[in-house]
């Protein structure tokens, strides 16, 4: 059961509070059931398709080619809550038609079902307060913006949480140390590396081509679980 604390931001009453582990434990749970559910077996990188298709299922409706530019020009994807049904999830049209953002669009529809799905049920514990969000039982979207797709501070819980499962389902706990373990024991490493040196991008760049991802998304997702930062331990051999 997750443990409810008080919104300091105001959009609700008590709103949740995971610990990183248990986002990473439910969402590879998540990830893994879907893709056995849909293939009899789990690999990776999950396929773009395979990302519409969880949202398809989770959500009432997903439009990958919406028009977000009245929003603004960094508004990349937009979930809507409403009480009594599934949220609505748009993704902007400049993703989905540039086969060049393709990565930038994986990470947008990971993001958004980290919204689908925790945080929809929210709008049905509050759908009787007159003060969510000031706005009653109305449809209340959840606009996500480029610069916080990933990383978002701790003070917006709803956006810092949704950017942690983007990461969580993208690129699972376990299988992602497997790959950061293979290479530690290839090249000699004991515990984290520096992001900017030479052997922390290249674990950037195993991940990567690993499961799918922007390098932004590799560098936040190994800083997070502590396998990027301030270089801890011998090495087996000197370098940068």
């Amino acid at each position: 059961m997750v443990r409810m604390v008080p919104d300091r931001t105001g959009r609700f009453p008590e709103r949740p509070h995971y610990r990183p582990e248990e986002l990473d434990e439910e969402c590879e749970q998540i990830i893994t059931q879907f893709l056995r559910d849909l293939h009899t077996k789990a690999d990776f990188p999950v396929t773009t398709d395979d990302l519409t298709k969880l949202i398809e299922r989770d959500a009432e409706d997903l439009d990958l080619y919406a028009d977000l530019s009245d929003l603004g020009p960094d508004v990349e994807g937009v979930t809507e809550f409403r009480p009594g049904r599934r949220p609505r999830v748009r993704i902007s049209g400049r993703l989905s038609n540039d086969p060049h953002r393709e990565n930038r669009l994986r990470t947008t529809l990971t993001h958004e079902y980290g919204h689908v799905h925790f945080h929809a049920y929210l709008w049905e514990m509050g759908s009787g307060s007159p003060n969510l969000l000031g706005s009653g039982v109305a449809a209340t979207p959840s606009r996500c913006k480029r610069e916080t797709m990933l990383d978002a501070p701790d003070a917006d819980w709803m956006e810092w949480q949704a950017g942690y499962v983007c990461g969580a389902l993208l690129m699972p706990r376990s299988s992602l140390a497997r790959i950061v373990g293979a290479y530690q024991e290839r090249h000699g490493i004991f515990g984290s590396v520096s992001t900017a040196g030479a052997r922390g991008r290249a674990l950037i760049e195993k991940v990567t081509e690993a499961f799918q991802v922007s390098t932004d998304a590799a560098r936040v997702r190994l800083a997070k679980l502590g396998h990027l930062g301030i270089e801890r331990g011998p090495s087996l051999f000197r370098g940068p």
